[in-house]
């Protein structure tokens, strides 16, 4: 379970305090996969990033299965990452790695053996679909191909957590409903907790049982996937739908 409580981000750029976040209350239950909508420059990335601390909040706490994780640093904080996995817009792959190497890599980092993280790299690319690329390099495959490599990568420490931070944004639909549908599968099999963090209601919509709506810095509306389409209390939350339906 993932606990926000009372979270504020403030950023001070040349003496001017910029409120990214404020006052956040959010639970994520275990095993959701919980949508976090919102317009670019809501706070939403800001708030995904402060659950695993890629971010400092200014103010309020983060709860990790009833941990107070905030605080954490050095050790506790290798280990609070090794349990939540995490894929971006961009890929950030290796470009100098193969495939298998930029799977291997999380496991490499906690100098786990050498052959066993070998072989675990290879069962994550049969997942994905892609025992075939192992031996590639991430220029030689396509978007959807390389996210599925990262995803595989953010499997690699068996997290409880993964995050996605706009994870099929630079994807053509097609390619973005395979990526959920594998996203989907590993959270019926394997019970992770799925945040996703996205502009798009279709993607929520696809995927998410559950959903916040981010508005400059607050979130202003939340619950389930099926109450917040069908009752929308808030403007932005109308005005995405409305958004969505002309895009169908």
């Amino acid at each position: 379970m993932i606990e926000i409580r009372n979270l504020s981000k403030t950023y001070d750029a040349k003496h001017i305090q910029h409120e990214a976040l404020c006052d956040i209350n959010l639970t994520i239950d275990d095993g959701d996969i919980f949508g976090i909508i919102g317009v670019s420059g809501a706070g939403k990335s800001t708030l995904v990033r402060c659950i695993n601390l890629l971010e400092r909040p200014t103010t309020g706490r983060v709860l990790i299965d009833g941990d107070d994780v905030t605080d954490f640093k050095g050790r506790q904080l290798l280990e609070l990452r090794s349990r939540i996995g995490m894929i971006f817009q961009d890929f950030s792959l290796f470009a100098q790695r193969t495939v298998l190497e930029n799977v291997r890599f999380p496991l490499a980092v906690r100098h786990q053996d050498k052959q066993e993280s070998y072989k675990r790299a290879q069962e994550l690319l049969e997942l994905v679909g892609l025992a075939d690329k192992a031996r590639n390099y991430p220029s030689q495959l396509s978007g959807g191909q390389q996210q599925r490599v990262a995803i595989a990568r953010a499997l690699a420490n068996s997290p409880h957590i993964i995050l996605c931070d706009e994870a099929t944004s630079a994807l053509d639909s097609l390619t973005t409903e395979s990526i959920l549908e594998l996203l989907r599968d590993i959270n019926q099999r394997f019970g992770v907790t799925i945040v996703v963090i996205t502009h798009s209601m279709d993607v929520v919509r696809s995927i998410c049982n559950k959903v916040a709506v981010i508005d400059d810095s607050r979130i202003v509306e939340q619950g389930t996937t099926e109450e917040v389409f069908a009752r929308p209390k808030a403007a932005i939350t109308e005005r995405l739908l409305k958004t969505a339906g002309d895009h169908d």
